[in-house]
């Protein structure tokens, strides 16, 4: 139990330059407070207390501004930096090591029952607002962007970015998307170049259709000449 609170603290040093001591941190830092609480509401929801580990949950909610469910399995070292609007669901499990900034939904997508939260690999940071929605694995050493979000898995030492969410790194090398947002298509040039092209071409088969009635008129004026010549 000291080892692993040992551990959290470590973990607060090594990943928030603005720590400056011991006494500091553990007094002021909401995402430790939470995160011990939520260490004692697992204990307890694993030993089917369930309503009096939804109570000290709700007390840490009301306390830190940090929502983590008791059921939520948490490995060692999480760091909740700022924490304000942080919401863990009950299924979710998170790996060794995990960074996550303020605004971070680890959520659900409906009522489904079962598994229905993400799992969350070691060496993971989630950006400030980023929304992982849904039951699939986030890889190990990805990084997840400010207000992204996730609704499908995501494979290991990947960046991922936008909404929905796009994997734009991939083990160190950059992803290049498909479509060239610089020259996309416009549908009304498009059509309007279709309709001159159709243009261009009835033009050409009047031009052709009117280059042959003036041959046929030509050709009886000819022969009534030639008889008269006669």
């Amino acid at each position: 139990m000291f080892k692993q609170i040992k551990s959290d603290i470590r973990a607060v040093f090594e990943n928030d330059p603005a720590a400056r001591g011991l006494f500091e941190v553990i007094f002021t830092y909401s995402g430790l407070h939470a995160l011990w609480a939520h260490r004692v509401a697992h204990a307890l929801f694993k030993r089917r207390w369930y309503t009096l580990a939804r109570i000290i949950s709700q007390i840490s909610r009301f306390m830190t501004g940090i929502e983590i469910h008791p059921g939520a399995k948490i490995g060692n070292r999480l760091f909740i930096d700022h924490g304000m609007g942080v919401v863990i669901g009950e299924t979710c499990e998170i790996g060794d090591d995990v960074v996550i900034y303020q605004g971070v939904t680890l959520g659900g997508t409906g009522k489904e029952k079962g598994k229905r939260h993400p799992t969350i690999g070691n060496n993971v940071v989630i950006g400030s607002g980023a929304k992982v929605l849904g039951s699939f694995t986030i890889g190990d050493n990805c990084n997840i962007g400010s207000n992204a979000v996730v609704l499908r898995e995501v494979p290991p030492n990947s960046t991922v970015v936008g909404n929905p969410g796009k994997v734009v790194k991939q083990n160190g090398e950059r992803i290049r998307d498909r479509l060239d947002h610089t020259n996309l298509p416009d549908p009304i040039v498009d059509m309007l170049r279709s309709m001159q092209k159709e243009i261009d071409q009835l033009r050409a088969e009047i031009e052709e259709v009117r280059g042959e009635s003036g041959h046929k008129e030509r050709e009886p004026e000819a022969l009534v000449s030639s008889v008269k010549k006669e």
